[in-house]
């Protein structure tokens, strides 16, 4: 129920619409270009986990190779760079308030999807905590 409020708030008042509209209009500009879908894909991941993000974290995909590492170092070097710099200082500047450490916490957590999103996928917490899932 906590992460139930935490999700909605997040969406209302913690940037989590915002996120999810850049993010996936970021993807619908990588679909356009044939070469980039792989990165249209990626986006519409960190739109899908910054959406919702309590109660769900990003595992490193068992079958990712090394096309996903190298597409990464390009991601980095285009866009996961800054990316991961917005989601930190929005971290910091909500972690100045009592009521915004939560929100604050939710951006840290955007910072290595942003920074590094090939070759990971978004997962439960409750689904790593089964028996016969994949760990984090």
């Amino acid at each position: 129920m906590v992460r139930f409020v935490l999700n909605l708030l997040w969406l209302i008042f913690g940037s989590g619409i915002a996120l999810a509209i850049g993010y996936g209009i970021a993807a619908l500009i990588c679909f356009v270009f044939i070469v980039t879908i792989p990165f249209g894909v990626a986006a519409l991941r960190l739109a899908y986990y910054s959406l919702w993000p309590f109660g769900r974290t990003l595992v490193v995909k068992p079958g990712a190779g090394i096309g996903s590492g190298l597409a990464n170092v390009l991601w980095v070097i285009l866009a996961g760079w800054w990316l991961a710099l917005m989601h930190l200082v929005a971290g910091v500047a909500l972690c100045l308030t009592i009521i915004g450490i939560p929100f604050g916490v939710a951006n840290f957590k955007l910072v290595p999807a942003a920074f590094w999103p090939l070759g990971r996928e978004v997962m439960e917490v409750d689904d790593l905590r089964r028996p016969g899932t994949v760990s984090a």
